[in-house]
């Protein structure tokens, strides 16, 4: 039978419920248990596609093509599973299916709710992921702060399963803050003991308490946390403030919190196995080199619009002992006349230019990839950043002057990419680009190949723009070489430049597939290439 494990938030957001989540599915996933993880987002947007990166942060794609939150890329690298569908799940998505549903006649001319009938979808999406996945816990973590208005049919239905299941089946971990007082120097412990009495009004009472706070509380700051909110004083865990993320399962690992959840659950406690973790964290504290990576972009005011590709550049550097520093550099700045190219990217020792959409700050990618082509710096393109690698060799190269995207210029006389054809007839905007996993055939000799060492990948997509083949003779002719196509719609994956140092462009996201203890093969070779003399 499956058991659950609900990660809710108090006090304030951003104390970290996505990695308190992927920590303790990582630990349970150590001790030999199979674990699957979702979110519940209670915004009403179907999903997070059409919002602004600089509001939400990172589009996070899964295989199966779902536009998700970037908690999901946590997820993923912490316990090295692919999610799906099913990981997801927003408001939008909830009151969508039960108004399909009343649509259709479903409920019977009876009066549909709040209570049953959003909640009762809720339950379902729970239970659901436990009978696809199979898995023998299910991780579920609560999108915002006890106490929203926006969150509060969630909770009841989290409640109701309580209920339902009883304590054997289910644990909630509270997420919530312990704010340090700098003029009287303390720990306040009133606001958790309020959000956890927010918690308990709507009928639930936590199993335990995860108290971000900047140093570890002591016991007697443990012991009133224990009499006010009813949790035992062992079930009360410190999260700390860490160099690196990847720290804190071991930090929850110290304090049991696995043993204490598998306890209640009355389940084996079986031996962990965290070698590989633990070799992760020594090697990431005892970096001997470093070396500065430059990232062009237009949401770089907010870093977690690339949550997913700064990790992977991270994951590579691990590898190679080598911390990765990103230079954030705003592609609109590059457009100014006076900048100097040379000055901004002066101790860069290589430039990725990542995905996006719109015309904004595209010039300013196109002359640091230009400036990436011709010092020989080594380069990786990403999704627009391949598009826009294509562009620029088309310009300055081979010599077309106007070769352009229609997505910026519908009307350009040269639209080296073009909006694909299944998608000119497209009206709807959310879920509806070329999303998931899609074939790549690698030509053989070529450094794609060389990275990969397979003829065949599977690898995963967001975008409406492809390259348009009728120009592929004429930037062959001119060096550039297509080493990674989709054969069943003949469309271009990988390009790269064989007489460059290092320079290669994928029209897929290769961030998503990439992992603390096993780097993506492109942005491997791509550290690789810039850490070389």
């Amino acid at each position: 039978m499956t058991k659950y494990v609900f990660v809710t938030g108090g006090v304030v957001s951003g104390l970290g419920k996505g990695i308190t989540a992927s920590s303790v599915a990582l630990l349970l996933k150590s001790r030999g248990y199979k674990v699957f993880m979702q979110k519940f987002d209670p915004y009403i947007n179907v999903d997070p596609g059409t919002m602004n990166p600089i509001q939400h942060g990172e589009v996070f794609v899964t295989y199966d093509g779902c536009e998700t939150d970037l908690d999901l890329g946590h997820y993923e690298r912490f316990i090295d599973e692919e999610l799906n569908f099913t990981s997801n799940i927003t408001s939008g998505k909830i009151y969508k299916s039960v108004i399909d549903k009343e649509r259709h006649g479903d409920y019977l001319g009876a009066t549909v709710q709040m209570v049953p009938h959003i909640t009762n979808e809720i339950k379902n999406k729970v239970y659901e992921a436990g009978i696809t996945s199979g898995a023998d816990i299910v991780i579920t973590e609560i999108g915002g702060t006890v106490g929203d208005i926006e969150s509060q049919s969630f909770i009841e239905a989290l409640r109701q399963i309580q209920y339902e299941k009883g304590s054997e089946d289910t644990f909630f971990i509270h997420c919530t803050l312990i704010p340090f007082i700098y003029g009287s120097n303390e720990l306040k412990t009133k606001p958790t003991q309020n959000s956890v009495r927010d918690l308990r009004n709507m009928g639930i009472r936590p199993d335990a308490l995860v108290c971000r706070a900047p140093f570890n509380t002591s016991e007697s700051i443990k012991n009133k946390l224990s009499l006010f909110c009813s949790v035992p004083v062992e079930n009360v865990i410190d999260s700390i403030d860490v160099k690196n993320i990847y720290e804190i399962p071991i930090n929850y690992y110290n304090q049991k919190i696995d043993e204490i959840i598998l306890k209640q659950f009355k389940l084996p406690i079986k031996k962990a196995n965290l070698t590989k973790w633990k070799n992760l964290i020594t090697t990431v504290d005892n970096l001997k080199d470093e070396i500065e990576i430059s990232l062009v972009g237009k949401y770089v005011e907010l870093h977690d619009a690339y949550i997913s590709v700064t990790e992977s550049l991270k994951h590579a550097g691990y590898k190679y002992n080598t911390k990765i520093n990103i230079n954030w550099v705003d592609s609109e700045s590059l457009e100014d006349s006076k900048v100097n190219l040379k000055e901004v990217f002066k101790n860069s020792k290589g430039i990725l230019v990542p995905g996006g959409f719109g015309s904004r700050g595209i010039e300013g990618k196109i002359k640091a990839i230009k400036y990436a082509r011709e010092n020989n710096i080594p380069f990786l393109g990403i999704c627009l950043g391949m598009q826009l690698a294509v562009i620029e060799f088309a310009r300055n190269v081979c010599d077309i002057k106007e070769a352009s995207s229609t997505e910026f210029d519908p009307t350009c006389k040269e639209p080296i990419i073009d909006l694909m054809v299944d998608q000119k007839s497209i009206v709807n905007m959310g879920g509806t680009l070329r999303l998931g996993n899609y074939e790549c055939k690698i030509k053989k000799d070529t450094l794609a190949y060389n990275d990969y060492k397979e003829e065949v990948i599977f690898e995963r997509h967001r975008h409406r723009y492809e390259f348009n083949n009728k120009y592929k003779s004429i930037l062959e002719e001119n060096g550039m070489v297509f080493s990674g196509i989709n054969e069943k719609a003949n469309l271009v994956e990988i390009i790269e430049l064989p007489k460059h140092k290092h320079f290669i462009a994928s029209q897929f996201h290769p961030e998503f597939k990439s992992r603390p203890t096993r780097p993506h093969p492109l942005f491997d070779s791509f550290i690789k290439a810039s850490i070389q003399k």
